[in-house]
């Protein structure tokens, strides 16, 4: 069941099948007006011209953002060769067009460059920032800045053609920070005909599936029981993650701030270990760390839920 404040104020998970057409921003206001709360949070932006998968976090779990690990992503993109443009993506403007478009054994041939563990620059038009100053808008006062590369691992990359000479369907499991349009972009250059990112679904981020998602559409016919319904317990951000259960006396003593020494709980995690902590209930009620202290390693609480 979905976890709630002493408010009743809705509080979950909610995987959202977000449209093409709208900003990760304007799906958290208007998840906000559905689920009648401010305290709405995302991860994972998407911009206006993808859709699929947004994992919005409501009431508490928006707590949860800062300390979301890096989860795997999946993806479903249409590369399209022979034009370049600033955005590296199709709505951008036109920087160089080629018809020459190599044959798809050509683009076979170079896929293994891309897969596994490599660098990739950031785009100008994203929302990094750069001395406190976001990409993006330097980006459209005509600035372009040096960007260092990034480590990025890409598991899986395939491409299918279409009806579209120019066109293929890249599916692609990767890390969290990896910019599609940028990997569009880079094979099109090793291709030397250029290439844009022309369309982008998220299918998986982490766990949540696409296939366990909902639309905007689909939320607004329901009733208020039935979208809380959907709300997935605020745990399951972090199911990756050990959990610890504790007795009352070190339950009442992780609430109030104090370190939980291992040796005293039998648990041997190593140092930076997060966790999962749960009350002598079974309640979720803290995300915590391993950390040294002077009589030894210790979990502490970093976030209560």
């Amino acid at each position: 069941m979905p976890e709630n404040t002493q408010k009743n104020e809705p509080s979950g998970v909610l995987i959202l099948n977000k449209p093409i057409g709208i900003t990760s921003h304007d799906a958290v206001y208007k998840i906000r007006r559905l689920f009648g709360t401010k305290r709405v949070g995302h991860t994972g932006t998407l911009d206006p011209l993808a859709e699929g998968v947004l994992v919005m976090l409501i009431g508490s779990a928006a707590k949860a953002a800062e300390y979301l690990s890096t989860d795997k992503k999946a993806y479903v993109a249409t590369l399209r060769l022979g034009l370049t443009t600033d955005t590296e993506d199709i709505t951008g403007a036109t920087l160089s067009e080629c018809k020459d478009i190599p044959s798809e054994q050509a683009l076979q041939g170079i896929l293994p460059q891309f897969t596994g563990n490599i660098k990739q620059i950031p785009p100008m038009y994203s929302a990094l920032k750069v001395n406190g100053q976001k990409l993006c808008d330097l980006a459209r006062k005509g600035k372009i800045v040096e960007r260092e590369a990034r480590d990025i691992t890409i598991h899986s990359l395939s491409a299918e053609p279409t009806n579209r000479p120019s066109d293929y369907t890249l599916t692609v499991e990767c890390s969290s920070g990896t910019y599609i349009r940028t990997l569009c972009a880079d094979i099109g250059a090793a291709l030397c005909c250029g290439g844009v990112m022309a369309s982008l679904k998220r299918t998986a981020a982490g766990d949540f599936s696409i296939d366990k998602s909902a639309t905007l559409e689909q939320l607004e016919q329901m009733t208020e029981q039935e979208r809380i319904s959907l709300l997935l317990p605020v745990p399951s951000l972090f199911a990756e993650l050990e959990a610890v259960k504790l007795s009352d006396f070190y339950y009442r003593l992780s609430t109030n701030g104090c370190e939980i020494y291992q040796k005293k709980i039998g648990t041997r995690l190593p140092l930076g270990t997060r966790v999962r902590l749960y009350s002598p209930n079974g309640d979720f009620f803290a995300l915590g760390e391993v950390r040294e202290y002077e009589n030894g390693t210790a979990i502490k609480n970093i976030k209560n839920f």
